[in-house]
């Protein structure tokens, strides 16, 4: 991994430790609701949908990367996994140190087993309502075996 997209990482962890949860859980409806949020991002990913895709993300990190082409080229660099997975299942949710992780397990092409623990913040969307958005994502290997590429 270069120089820059380490540090790309190590902004976007920083940025998902601020990222707290409300005082209350999130619900089924809002674990629900989270998901719908990644698998959206995914879906416009791999759509090669930038705009769409920078949509999901925090205020935060939309402030960090500034424009569409900085934040995919920052995934480019250091998500790529995501885009190419043949295989992605959510696993059960969980709030952390109140960080709200949504974790969603990768199979790659090769048989490779990722984990990606997207840090989730519920921001407010001006009718008094919240909505989830994506505020960090690390990638971290998996304990996990898949079974034989076909």
């Amino acid at each position: 991994m270069s120089a820059a997209a380490r540090a790309l990482l190590v902004l976007a962890l920083a940025v998902a430790m601020c990222a707290r949860a409300e005082d209350a859980p999130p619900t089924q409806g809002e674990w629900q609701a989270i998901k719908r949020v990644i698998g959206d991002q995914l879906a416009a990913l791999r759509k090669d949908d930038g705009a769409r895709a920078f949509t999901f993300a925090s205020r935060g990190l939309q402030a960090q990367f500034e424009s569409v082409e900085n934040f995919m080229r920052m995934v480019h660099a250091g998500y790529q996994p995501l885009i190419d997975a043949r295989y992605d299942e959510f696993l059960e949710g969980a709030v952390i140190d109140g960080r709200v992780i949504q974790p969603l397990r990768l199979i790659l092409r090769d048989g490779a087993v990722l984990v990606a623990l997207y840090t989730m913040e519920k921001v407010p969307d001006g009718d008094g309502d919240a909505r989830w958005r994506i505020a960090g994502c690390l990638l971290a290997p998996s304990t996990v075996k898949s079974a034989a590429v076909t």
